[in-house]
């Protein structure tokens, strides 16, 4: 489903602001980031990042660089990332499923490198038709509990789409609910699926999003529910949400109903643009891709999956086999998921330089992919994102 998916958005086109800013928004200057140091003391932080130096004084990141389009604009990272000076040395691992007493398994050396290394940057990936495999994407965040997922959606200085200054960030709660997996038949022609809402994975993600919000200078946060029709599921969402805010005095809090959030964000983005929006599972995921849809698609939406002990940075787009192998492809979501992983590892200068080359490559215009309306190859973009780093 994935790759069918990226053949229209791996070509398409991200973004906040807070105190460091995020990555720079469509007609100003500013520098926008996807996080800044934060005021929270690292101790007491959900998700921090645990990774140290080795020997060599550079941190080992697990490379994941998925199927079609993955290993070329992994490469366009990993070049950059030269050229910047990154302190980051690749150990760079195959995630492809194997069938272990009739299940589908990643392999146990690819859960060792990502154990090992607290983080990893992860290409599209394609989940292998055929009975036995499930979604690799979904199997990597059970694998590692990565119970966040945080997408943030910006307009981009450059890329014209019906709507300006998009600047929403989206915390999906990413473990339970409807993709709990829990189905049966009840009869013939019935069949009933679970949604799954425990008090300690609501709690858990509802305050990553009020320390993510008091980090980057958020001073909203709002839960997305339905807890009107679900009074019991997303009544304890809601209910856990309103307890934890008691926790974050200095951040605001309030609520509202998945359908008129749909309606108000596309009617007008620009009253999210000071909020972070929590919500459970599935809601989470149309509405990130809705958000994407508002700034050009996912073909420049960054996405980070978090987990109390390692986390993992992906491209959301799929893996376009199409063009698989013919310089099309636009590296900017994986590049400016690099970003956030940057970012989430305290390399903050090393984030703004790249971040700041990326927006200026892309508001130039001269050496950008086809998907934007340029001639450029994948990587002719990436060489000029090195050069105006310079």
């Amino acid at each position: 489903m994935l790759a069918g998916r990226c053949a229209a958005t791996a070509l398409q086109p991200f973004a906040r602001q807070t105190p460091r800013q995020l990555y720079r928004p469509a007609l100003t200057t500013q520098l926008r980031t996807y996080a800044t140091p934060s005021p929270t003391p690292e101790k007491e932080k959900v998700a921090h990042f645990k990774g140290k130096k080795g020997s060599d004084g550079k941190f080992r990141v697990t490379l994941i660089e998925g199927d079609g389009i993955g290993p070329e604009i992994s490469q366009s990272v990993k070049d950059i990332f030269t050229a910047a000076s990154v302190p980051i040395s690749w150990e760079s691992v195959d995630v492809t499923p194997r069938i272990i007493d009739g299940k589908s398994s990643i392999p146990q050396e690819t859960i060792d490198s990502v154990k090992r290394n607290y983080v990893a940057l992860k290409g599209p990936l394609a989940t292998p038709i055929g009975k036995g495999h499930v979604s690799l994407n979904l199997t990597l965040r059970r694998t590692f509990n990565l119970f966040a997922n945080v997408r943030p959606c910006k307009s981009i200085q450059g890329y014209k789409t019906p709507y300006d200054n998009v600047d929403t960030v989206l915390i999906r709660e990413n473990t339970e609910g409807e993709y709990s997996g829990i189905e049966h038949v009840v009869v013939d022609g019935v069949v009933q699926s679970i949604k799954l809402i425990t008090r300690e994975a609501s709690e858990r993600v509802l305050r990553f999003a009020f320390q993510y919000a008091q980090d980057v200078g958020r001073p909203k946060v709002r839960a997305v529910h339905k807890a009107t029709i679900m009074k019991m599921s997303d009544g304890l969402f809601l209910s856990i949400a309103r307890e934890v805010s008691k926790d974050f005095p200095n951040v605001e809090f309030d609520a509202e109903l998945l359908d008129n959030a749909c309606l108000k964000i596309v009617s007008d983005p620009t009253p999210y643009n000071d909020k972070v929006l929590v919500m459970p599972n599935l809601y989470g995921d149309i509405l990130s891709d809705m958000c994407a849809g508002l700034i050009g698609g996912l073909g420049l939406t960054p996405s980070g999956n978090i987990g109390d002990e390692c986390s993992i940075f992906e491209a959301v787009h799929g893996s376009a086999p199409d063009i698989a192998g013919k310089g099309l492809a636009n590296p900017t979501a994986l590049l400016l998921s690099s970003i956030m992983m940057l970012q989430h590892m305290n390399l903050y200068e090393h984030a703004d330089k790249i971040q700041a080359a990326i927006f200026k490559t892309l508001a130039e215009g001269k050496t950008i992919t086809g998907d934007l309306g340029g001639k450029a190859k994948t990587h002719e973009y990436a060489q000029a994102v090195i050069e105006n780093m310079k």
